[in-house]
């Protein structure tokens, strides 16, 4: 991982950062077992199966290998995935999702990710650590007592900071509502007093809010949402970065929340195929919206933004 990390100049001030999620990929066979049956897992594979989920999907493979060919080619100083390799959080999938996601490829730009929802689907997928084990590179950098979240790397003049906002709900649940947790928001407020000055960015899969800023439904909302905006208010956070609504959205600073949001969309879902492209240039930041293009194979541009970072003097 040094090795990979040696190959980039951290020391200048523009970082050119690509930053995408909700791949949902899979894999067959998917490795059911008897046990499954009686878990979450099988509504989730009726889901995919009979009732849609998987056809919006048809050409996430096609689509990954695409994006992360121009991963490889743009001269990104670093990648940034928020969450949801999976779609069910089998072994199979995580195998097949970190391969295809280039874990381990040495072409393939320093890349931080996040678990999503899907990426923690059973509790028994989360506590067995399987996407953790197959993002393990991607997972590194500096901790509070060896916990493995929240983590901060640098990258030339920022910090990229990595925090678990999913959890597995239970059998009986039809939500799929998130949570950082009170132990995990006081690590990251240690983390965050110990860094060096430059602009800290958060990267969760969950958001804090939808694009027209209200929370989401309780059923698929960050469930701690009111706890984890207080105690992150006075961290100086530049940015926040996100997944888990499949329709990206740029929302500005305002007065209740003190720092943009930025969530990436699903990258692979049809008909939205978004990821987005920044560049940070001290405290100004300019992004691109690409969406894929079926008929060329390749990306366009469907959006361009620019946003004032605060934290970054």
């Amino acid at each position: 991982m040094l090795s990979v990390l040696a190959r980039w100049n951290y020391n200048k001030l523009m970082l050119r950062l690509l930053h995408y999620s909700d791949v949902h990929l899979t894999a067959r066979p998917l490795g059911f077992r008897l046990r499954d049956l009686a878990s979450k897992r099988l509504l989730g594979y009726i889901n995919v199966r009979y009732l849609g989920r998987g056809h919006r999907f048809k050409n996430a493979p096609r689509v990954v290998d695409a994006m992360m060919a121009d991963a490889r080619a743009g001269g990104f100083d670093h990648v940034i995935f928020s969450g949801d390799a999976t779609k069910l959080a089998f072994d199979s999938e995580f195998e097949h999702a970190a391969r295809r996601l280039g874990v381990n490829d040495p072409t393939v730009p320093p890349t931080l990710a996040v678990p999503g929802n899907h990426d923690y689907y059973t509790h028994r997928a989360a506590m067995s650590g399987r996407f953790e084990a197959h993002f393990c590179p991607w997972l590194t950098g500096e901790t509070v007592d060896g916990h493995r979240y929240p983590f901060a790397r640098r990258v030339g003049p920022a910090w990229l900071i990595g925090l678990c906002s999913s959890y597995p709900r239970p059998f009986f649940t039809c939500g799929a509502g998130g949570s950082v947790g009170r132990a995990q928001l006081e690590r990251l407020k240690t983390l965050c007093g110990r860094l060096s000055p430059g602009p800290k960015i958060l990267v969760t899969h969950y958001p804090l809010r939808r694009a027209d800023g209200k929370v989401e439904r309780r059923s698929h909302r960050l469930l701690d949402h009111r706890r984890v905006l207080a105690g992150v208010r006075d961290l100086g956070l530049s940015l926040w970065l996100h997944g888990h609504i499949h329709t990206p959205f740029v929302l500005p600073a305002s007065a209740e929340i003190p720092f943009p949001i930025i969530c990436a969309g699903s990258a692979t879902q049809t008909g939205i195929w978004a990821h987005n492209e920044y560049e940070i240039d001290g405290a100004k930041l300019n992004g691109v919206r690409k969406v894929f293009d079926p008929a060329t194979g390749g990306f366009r541009v469907a959006e361009r933004f620019a946003l004032d970072l605060p934290g970054t003097r």
